[in-house]
């Protein structure tokens, strides 16, 4: 089964990283973020990559194209005839596509452009800038018991600050926040049949509006419940605290 990472956006809320470079590109532990997502889904079997890319996408070609060099101890032997010895040769196990899908193209008309790549069956489908501990493998079990045409993962976000019960302008309580009091969000990681083409229409769709409310309101739209950890990476807050988790060996997603 394939897997579409979104990778084409300018990242305009991490701004200050992202005018260098894709904002999946950016580093944790020194490795591009959009690897460790890869990482999470080949520990589960699935390393078929079709990567949905935009701006400075030149970028994100010219780094899987030296993979090996990112990857590997390496000595350039100028001495005969100027030749490449890559020690150890690490490598991954990928099949990966990277799709030049516009540099304005919205979510869904991203997704709409690497129809050929994908055909005609199920497929995967997230963000490239948010890394979790999710089950692949039960996610996949889940949407296909579901029979429907799509299915997302809902991650409850806590609240940051604390919880004031009001009543008519006088604070009856004050508590600590709780993880009942945040909001469910869509955190990506999804699984789609092929109908859902049909429910995109151009560059100028929005996947995560008319599409998905559609297969709602058809019943089409499934939602497998994360209570582990969940963390995008829209700010250089939460990019400097997905390192730090990194580097302290406490990174929930790494799961390889």
């Amino acid at each position: 089964m394939k897997v579409v990472l979104l990778a084409g956006g300018a990242g305009t809320r991490i701004s200050e990283e992202s005018v260098f470079r894709p904002k999946p590109m950016l580093e944790i532990g020194g490795m591009p973020i959009l690897w460790h997502i890869m990482k999470e889904y080949s520990a589960y079997g699935f390393c078929d990559f079709i990567i949905c890319a935009g701006y400075k996408q030149h970028m994100i070609k010219e780094w899987f194209a030296d993979y090996f060099l990112h990857t590997n101890d390496v000595t350039f032997d100028f001495s005969e005839g100027n030749q490449l010895i890559v020690h150890d040769q690490k490598t991954e196990p990928w099949k990966v596509t990277v799709a030049d899908t516009g540099l304005k193209t919205m979510t869904g008309g991203r997704i709409k452009r690497i129809e050929r790549y994908v055909g005609d069956e199920p497929f995967m489908m997230t963000y490239g800038d948010g890394v979790a501990d999710i089950n692949i493998q039960k996610l996949l079990d889940f949407h296909r018991k579901s029979k429907k045409k799509a299915t997302l993962t809902a991650v409850r976000l806590e609240q940051r600050f604390g919880v004031l019960d009001i009543d008519n302008g006088t604070v009856r309580q004050f508590r600590e926040k709780s993880s009942s009091d945040g909001d469910v969000v869509n955190a990506g990681y999804m699984v789609l049949e092929p109908e859902v083409f049909r429910y995109l229409q151009g560059d100028h769709t929005i996947f995560e509006q008319e599409p998905l409310r559609r297969l709602a309101e058809e019943g089409e739209l499934a939602s497998y419940t994360h209570r582990g950890f969940w963390q995008c990476m829209d700010t250089k807050k939460e990019h400097d605290q997905l390192n730090e988790l990194w580097d302290k060996g406490e990174a929930p997603w790494k799961v390889w």
